[in-house]
């Protein structure tokens, strides 16, 4: 009797087992699921792992997984061993009864534990790369850091360093330093606020000011790695040989590199351009303050132009003096330009040397500038540079003046005129 009781229990719970099946099936196909041949209850794969669905079937989809899981449980439960007596039957009918329920469609069932999930069930909270998202979730997104390990250029490191980024509003090129070898990895090397800011605040309280930082931070960026007690000891000595703070400043600003050199070799230069030049501790100051760059670059050009000017334009040593003291520019000017120059003033204009001397400034003006007006004077008949003698033109004014008072004061002509007369020429 207990036999075949058992035995009808089993044929009714392989009926129902059939039944949930089919009602399986239908219920995943109609909610967008497909199952495989070999394992229908346990491989459930997702049409999401293709294209996520809306909301409302991934709701579905996690309501699904819950009714299957409950199926499993019982089903696991329930086949894995035999009953072998009344007892058993009994508890098994039991078993049935209150588990019946769990074959129905769940609806408000809780979710299952990890424990329970199949290895190969898709994750229903997986989000798919083409399921849109609004704007909040957007902005939720953490983004790693995109700094590359290694660039030819500082602008893709100017949003994460705070260094470069407030040197780019202070005014430093950085495609100028970028171009310098090591440049660019000293300055993502330097703190702002340990290595920088420093160093500004002792440009500002020697009397820099600040619209100059880009520019000297832009020429000379090594300054940044020079010590504070070098870069004051180096102020102390030029106001020791009576620079005034004023044109310490002007100093520093019109020529970077200054604060670089050291004591000594500050010391040597000063000690050079008064030997070389002949003259007193007071024009050396005047000279240097003027062109400081000459405190900075190389002496081989400034004794070559000193030689030029001695051996092969002809000057004496006290004119040399005066020309240099009055334009300093020419102990660095260009060796052919200045060449130039002296060649068309003494053997075209036919002025003296005494007379070049006298108006230095003549050396230091562009060679066509000079070249047109004197053409155009001499066609007017007025090219006289002869103190001695009437309608006397000065070299000073003949490069100095605007094109306009050139024309109405010395040549007495029209602006038109002068101009047509360059067309000629």
């Amino acid at each position: 009797m207990a036999l075949s009781c058992t035995q009808q229990c089993l044929r009714c719970r392989n009926l129902l087992f059939s039944k949930t099946l089919a009602s399986a099936w239908q219920y995943s196909t109609q909610l967008g699921y497909f199952t495989t041949e070999a394992s229908l209850p346990t491989k459930i794969i997702h049409a999401s792992s293709i294209i996520r669905g809306s909301h409302i079937k991934t709701k579905a989809k996690h309501k699904w997984t819950q009714q299957i899981l409950c199926f499993n449980n019982f089903t696991a439960k329930h086949m894995s061993t035999e009953p072998t007596g009344r007892q058993d039957v009994e508890e098994l009918s039991k078993a049935d009864i209150s588990h019946e329920s769990s074959l129905l469609p769940i609806i408000d069932a809780g979710p299952a534990t990890k424990s329970q999930m199949p290895l190969d069930l898709d994750a229903a909270t997986e989000v798919s790369a083409l399921e849109e998202i609004d704007d909040v979730e957007a902005l939720s997104i953490p983004v790693p850091s995109a700094i590359p390990p290694a660039s030819t250029s500082l602008r893709d490191y100017v949003d994460q360093s705070e260094t470069l980024s407030k040197l780019v509003q202070l005014g430093v090129n950085l495609w100028k330093l970028e171009q310098r070898p090591n440049v660019g990895s000293m300055l993502l090397r330097l703190n702002f606020d340990t290595d920088v800011a420093p160093r500004l605040m002792f440009l500002k309280d020697i009397g820099v000011e600040a619209h100059r930082f880009g520019y000297i931070l832009t020429h000379n960026p090594f300054i940044l790695t020079e010590s504070l007690e070098n870069l004051q000891a180096r102020v102390n000595y030029l106001k020791l040989k009576k620079f005034s703070s004023e044109t310490v400043a002007s100093m520093v600003s019109k020529a970077p590199y200054l604060l670089n050199f050291s004591v000594k070799r500050l010391d040597n230069r000063l000690g050079f351009f008064q030997t070389q030049l002949n003259v007193s501790a007071s024009n050396t100051r005047d000279i240097v303050a003027r062109l400081p760059r000459l405190l900075c670059g190389s002496l081989e050009p400034v004794k070559e132009n000193l030689k030029v000017c001695e051996i092969e334009l002809g000057f004496k040593e006290n004119e040399i003096q005066r020309i240099v003291i009055a334009v300093p520019k020419v102990l660095t000017a260009n060796k052919r330009k200045l060449t130039q120059i002296f060649d068309f003033l003494h053997n075209t204009m036919k002025v003296p040397h005494h007379l070049i001397a006298k108006f230095p400034q003549v050396l230091n003006t562009k060679y066509l500038r000079i070249r047109e007006r004197h053409m155009f004077l001499e066609y007017l008949g007025k090219a006289q540079y002869d103190p001695a003698l009437p309608n006397y033109i000065s070299l000073d004014r003949l490069v100095s003046l605007p094109d306009q008072d050139f024309c109405t004061m010395l040549a007495l002509a029209t602006l038109e005129d002068f101009y047509l007369f360059q067309k000629t020429l």
